[in-house]
């Protein structure tokens, strides 16, 4: 069913195989929240299990909660438990740390598997990847390159010879454009290249196939899609081909052998645990924890088709284009833009289905008007986001959205624009984060 009006919607929510979902979430009244790719919401649970956390695992029963709580276990346990989320196998993926942190070991880890010494990465991308990289490759003297990876650029410069590692991002975080992540780690390989990738705009997102695409390496954060809360630990994934051999350079006592022998010298642990480094942040654990007790019941399948329906619906209404058939027609700068739509919004998003995550980035043509149209459309109730220099993004999490919201959503964001409301000044005055 294709939804062209509101009872459409309705009708589509009644049927929905994800609709229980939303239940399982506090969501505020009056707040259509497309925000989750920045932000997910709170998952009705968590309260309870970090309260459990605090008040029976740490304040009755201390230090010995340790090993009663499994808390010593909770990198690997928790690691298990998102590793289905990314195709991946439970002794594969690890928690702990942010995704910065995660991102530096397993670039490093990969240089030094490498004769090479150039880290090829992707011009655009967020910008913790970029000074990572420069990091990184500062400290262990390898070369920083860039390049623009929807284009011809990428395989020109991996077909150089001299790439050790390729640093790219599932989910461009503005576009929203999804890249091919089992031919690109492929044609990586034929350059005798290593791959890591972040999937923090992906995982909970799209479906994810790391083990089978044989991908190298992969970190991404749990606070987006996965609902984990605001400053909740990341994750790494390591392939159990480089286990034995990864050489991770933040070797603190978690990742040892033996931690508790106290020894003064370090020995790598076995398998993915040898890139832990230091305690972790056990009440975040305990947030992320019961979000993913959530997913454990959702079908990634089904997330996929109603992550598409909803963005289609979404850029019908705003831009009246025609979708899911079509890659975009042609580009602003290193974006992909598509048509002239409603009220002059445009499509920075790819309308091709097998090349869009579930996020709709749009351009008002005006200069510097993007800002203040967000800011407008939260007056409202309609929570998206800004991302410089002139991006406005919604993120659609089908587990807590319904379609009439996105329908609503977006007839709102087309009245913003008409009305020319967003003008008033007070909406261009910038928040300290945007």
């Amino acid at each position: 069913m294709t939804p062209t009006t509101r009872a459409d919607c309705v009708e589509l929510d009644r049927t929905d195989p994800l609709a229980a979902f939303r239940e399982e979430f506090l969501l505020p009244e009056g707040v259509i929240y497309l925000d989750g790719n920045s932000l997910g919401a709170l998952p009705r649970a968590t309260p309870g299990r970090v309260a459990d956390m605090i008040e029976r695992e740490w304040g009755r029963d201390l230090i010995a909660s340790w090993n009663t709580a499994g808390w010593w276990d909770k990198p690997r346990t928790l690691g298990a438990k998102i590793a289905p989320l990314v195709g991946a196998d439970p002794d594969e993926v690890i928690v702990g740390d942010g995704t910065s942190t995660n991102l530096f070991k397993a670039l490093v880890a990969a240089l030094r598997m490498s004769d090479r010494n150039v880290v090829l990465g992707e011009s655009g991308n967020f910008p913790t990847d970029l000074y990572v990289t420069e990091g990184a490759a500062g400290l262990t003297g390898a070369v920083q390159r860039r390049v623009d990876p929807d284009g011809p650029e990428l395989a020109a410069a991996l077909a150089s010879g001299d790439v050790a590692v390729l640093l790219l991002s599932h989910v461009d975080y503005r576009s929203g454009t999804l890249r091919d992540l089992p031919a690109i780690t492929r044609m990586a390989h034929e350059h005798g290249a290593l791959v890591v990738w972040d999937l923090c705009h992906s995982v909970g997102a799209v479906p994810i196939e790391l083990s089978a695409s044989e991908a190298d390496f992969a970190v991404g954060c749990t606070y987006k899609y996965l609902n984990a809360g605001p400053g909740a630990p990341a994750f790494l994934y390591a392939a159990r081909r480089h286990h034995a051999v990864a050489d991770q350079p933040l070797t603190g006592w978690h990742g040892h052998a033996d931690p508790f022998d106290f020894t003064p010298d370090y020995e790598p642990a076995p398998g993915v645990s040898r890139f832990l480094s230091g305690s972790q942040p056990l009440v975040a654990d305990a947030a992320l924890e019961a979000s993913l007790d959530v997913w454990a019941k959702a079908d990634m399948a089904q997330v996929r088709v109603k992550s598409l329906a909803m963005t289609d619906l979404f850029l019908r209404i705003t831009t009246g284009e025609d979708l899911g058939r079509r890659p975009p027609s042609r580009a602003v700068g290193r974006r992909p833009v598509v048509g002239d739509g409603r009220a002059g919004l445009e499509s920075v998003t790819p309308l091709d289905h097998a090349h869009r995550g579930s996020q709709v980035a749009l351009l008002q043509p005006e200069e510097g008007a993007g800002y203040p149209i967000v800011r407008a459309l939260i007056e409202r109730g309609v929570i998206g986001d800004f991302r410089a220099p002139d991006v406005m993004r919604f993120g659609f999490t089908p587990l807590y959205l319904r379609y009439v919201d996105v329908y609503d959503a977006a007839t709102a964001l087309v009245q913003v624009l008409e009305s020319g409301e967003w003008r008033q000044e007070r909406f261009a005055q910038r928040a300290q984060v945007t």
